[in-house]
């Protein structure tokens, strides 16, 4: 038997591994589970080298749980390891086998060796009051291994009388670690972690009936490790499936596959977005060589893109210890331009064979859309083609340049430049957006949560482009070469319904003006400033700066229509009664904006009644 210390780099290593190796010690399994699959996949390439010989038999591994001996194992039937590399691998920590493995066959078939590190055995420790390994070489004439440790430098090395092939870990789980002794707590790490790994997995914790097999835990050869040309329709759907048992089909999918100047695959799935807007984000898996590894990928992933779903596998990208972070490296700025671009000309793509269909998902796409458009500036330069916007009236969509075409007679302001009207609450706005359309203006609707702040950049970043919303004015004054005509009533008749309408409301300044409007215009509209409301929104969404907007009163305009009929009516009434008339008005144009709340809304609700019963006391007397 031979004994002595682990030469390790640092001094007192072992406290460290133990407490923090990894913040997240289910990580242990993984990285145990990891190198199985690197001993297995080092076997496979061995062989068709020639360099091992023999049958290969079934190449499997095996995670065994026994609760009564508070064990784990770890059973791998690949290439073992003879007592010179027990030494040199396990003893020597941060020398990593897999990356002398992948230098000596460079060049030769693709080996997916995924360690990097040397220290992912060593995690071991984490969970363990001792480890046992129990190994035996491919190569010929070689004899198992016994190497034992306790989480101390010594160890012990010693041959055994392993027969066959290949490495058994045994983890004697501490006190501490219980929980690691309960059969759903390794499955369902054992799913999160290597449910795609391309060595079939087998879980086994005592409970089987005789003769029964377990279950292959793993999808060895998921959808994204295959050629598009390989996969159906079906093929997508059923993955997604895989992925997310519960989600509703995905509207559509692209398939990532590049080999240069980055090793990059994968599958990204537009999801449907509901109404609610319920986005969820971090749901975009990334692996290495079909390795979980984490899924906060916003390094690699451009932001607006983090709604999106489904896997990015990729060998080239760096990663730290414990592969749970992103380092810096061209490679990940490399990566995140290449998925813009594929995912722009995707849509592109979809938006010139396959309009209708892209009109049908623009609710859900159009999320995605905008905010990359915001976003990232080279998305925003394919984007403008095929970004669309549908219109109050029928329904049609249009492109920029299509609305730009169908409204430049009319809807241009005095200083050249497109007025885009558009509407946030179409049922709410109907008033006002049957106003403009009643003038030939095309109104569109913008109602999403992320518009608010669309509108506001697109106004900077598209040229001669304005915004409004259809409620921001009067229908008359929503395009600024409008001409008003002169009101019917008399200067008098003016100031009395400006003293009358000067009404107060909770949170808001009201300001009133008489105008000659259209006969069939309401008798009073109700309209906010545009840039005070933007500023409202804004700052109700949290955006840095802006709070203090959202402190400011509402400003409201209360624009009288001194050409309707009904003010030859009040303007003959008794004083009270001429009042309450005007206020009610007022509060009708108010409630429209949803401005009109708390004991301003009892009042009108109150005085409605009082009119309403005065009136009929009047037919009751004639």
């Amino acid at each position: 038997m031979q004994k002595g210390q682990i030469r390790v780099h640092t001094d007192n290593i072992f406290p460290i591994i133990k407490k923090f190796l990894y913040s997240d010690h289910d990580i242990f399994l993984r990285e145990l589970v990891s190198n199985a699959v690197d001993a297995t996949t080092k076997l496979k390439m061995l062989s068709s080298a020639g360099e091992a010989k023999g049958e290969l038999g079934e190449l499997r591994i095996d995670v065994v749980l026994n609760e009564k001996e508070k064990t784990l194992s770890i059973i791998d039937c690949g290439v073992g390891m003879t007592a010179e590399e027990v030494d040199k691998y396990i003893n020597q920590v941060a020398f990593s086998s897999a990356e002398e493995f992948l230098e000596k066959y460079k060049g030769q078939n693709e080996s997916n060796i995924i360690g990097h590190f040397g220290l992912g055995f060593y995690s071991a420790f984490m969970v363990s009051d001792k480890v046992d390994i129990y190994t035996k070489s491919y190569k010929e004439g070689s004899k198992g291994v016994h190497w034992s440790c306790d989480g101390s430098p010594e160890y012990e090395l010693e041959e055994t009388d392993k027969e066959d092939r290949g490495t058994k870990i045994v983890l004697h789980i501490n006190e501490e670690s219980k929980e690691f002794l309960e059969a759903g707590r390794i499955r369902s790490i054992l799913e999160r972690f290597c449910r795609f790994l391309p060595v079939a997995i087998y879980f086994s914790d005592g409970s089987e009936k005789e003769g029964e097999e377990n279950k292959q835990i793993n999808n060895t050869n998921p959808a994204w490790t295959k050629k598009p040309s390989e996969l159906t329709a079906q093929d997508y759907q059923d993955f997604y499936r895989e992925l997310y048992p519960y989600g509703e089909p995905p509207l559509f999918w692209i398939h990532l596959n590049v080999d240069y100047p980055f090793n990059l695959t994968g599958i990204l799935y537009f999801p449907k977005i509901k109404n609610s807007f319920e986005i969820q984000k971090d749901k975009i898996q990334l692996y290495s060589n079909q390795v979980f590894v984490t899924d906060e990928v916003k390094e690699i992933v451009p932001e607006f893109l983090m709604l999106l779903h489904g896997v990015i596998d990729s060998p080239d990208i760096p990663l730290n210890v414990s592969r749970s972070y992103l380092q810096g490296d061209p490679n990940v700025k490399k990566i995140n331009s290449y998925i813009t671009k594929k995912v722009a000309d995707k849509l592109d793509e979809i938006f010139r064979n396959e309009r209708k269909e892209f009109e049908e998902k623009w609710e859900s796409i159009g999320v995605f859309v905008k905010y990359g458009m915001l976003t990232d500036e080279k998305f925003l330069d394919k984007a403008n083609k095929f970004l669309i916007m549908q219109d109050t009236a029928e329904g049609k969509f249009y492109t920029l340049e299509e609305y730009r075409a169908a409204t430049e007679a009319i809807q241009k302001n005095k200083d050249g430049k497109l007025v885009i009207l558009y509407a946030t609450q179409p049922v709410q706005q109907h008033s006002y957006i049957k106003a403009a359309e009643d003038r030939g203006y095309k109104v569109v609707k913008l109602d999403t949560m992320i518009d608010s702040a669309f509108v506001s950049n697109m106004e900077m970043k598209w040229e001669n482009v304005q915004f409004k919303r259809v409620d921001a004015d009067i229908a008359e004054n929503l395009i600024d070469t409008a001409d008003v005509k002169e009101s019917v009533l008399s200067k008098d008749e003016e100031t009395l319904l400006k003293e009358l309408f000067s009404v107060k409301v909770t949170g808001a300044t009201v300001n009133v003006e008489v105008k000659g409007l259209s006969p069939e215009a309401p008798p009073v509209v109700a309209t906010r400033s545009e840039f005070m409301r933007r500023m409202k929104d804004m700052a109700a969404m949290n955006s840095g700066g802006m709070q203090w907007y959202g402190e400011m009163p509402d400003e409201v305009t209360l624009t009288v229509n001194g050409n309707h009929p009904i003010y030859k009516n009040i303007l003959a009434e008794e004083a009270g009664m001429k009042e309450k008339q005007v206020h009610n008005l007022a509060d009708l144009a108010l409630l429209s904006q949803g401005l009109l709340k708390g004991n301003d809304l009892t009042e009108f609700i109150n005085r409605s009644i009082d009119l309403m019963a005065g009136e009929v006391k009047s037919k009751i007397i004639v």
